[in-house]
């Protein structure tokens, strides 16, 4: 698919088939999130990959968000690796983190899979379910799979602002 048309046509999946998704699949989304660009180069990004019915649950129990995927990832970063803007101390990493999700995003839709980017998580929570991930901070859950018979993008999907209201030539 063209970039064009995938970024156009990638929708937020909400309903997911039980199929699993093949490890090659599966390995080239986590790949689009290695490949990402992050500030200074510095990949504070980190992402845990979760197949097992244990597991899901446990994530289904850190948030209302319950989309039964065969695969969640949670991407999160550690701060301590992030870049610090030296002007004013911003710290990168969630931005790192959401560019990740963005490409994985991506790679998955033009593999024939679906996403949806979940911000509605408890992170504390989460923390807890997972001591693989303290030290990090978690910023997104992203369901993966397949479409299941019947999705489809919500009605929301095609709507756009104007590009005059977005975009501004100074």
């Amino acid at each position: 698919m063209d970039f064009e048309k995938l970024c156009a046509e990638r929708y937020s999946l909400r309903k997911f088939s039980d199929c699993p998704v093949e490890a090659e699949k599966l390995e080239k989304v986590l790949e689009a999130g290695r490949n990402a660009p992050t500030a200074h180069n510095n990949q504070p990004q980190r992402i845990f990959v979760i197949k097992s019915s244990e597991g899901l649950e446990k994530v289904d129990g850190c948030t209302a968000a319950h989309f039964h995927p065969p695969v969640m990832l949670v991407i999160a970063y550690s701060k301590e690796i992030a870049w610090d803007r030296e002007i004013d101390g911003k710290n990168h990493g969630e931005i790192d983190a959401t560019i990740a999700a963005t490409q994985m995003m991506l790679q998955a839709a033009d593999l024939g899979l679906g996403t949806t980017y979940v911000g509605m998580f408890d992170p504390e929570k989460l923390l807890a379910a997972f001591p693989e991930m303290n030290g990090l901070v978690p910023t997104a859950l992203l369901p993966l799979g397949y479409p299941a018979e019947g999705a489809h993008p919500s009605r929301l999907h095609a709507d756009r602002i104007p590009m005059e209201n977005m975009v501004r030539y100074l």
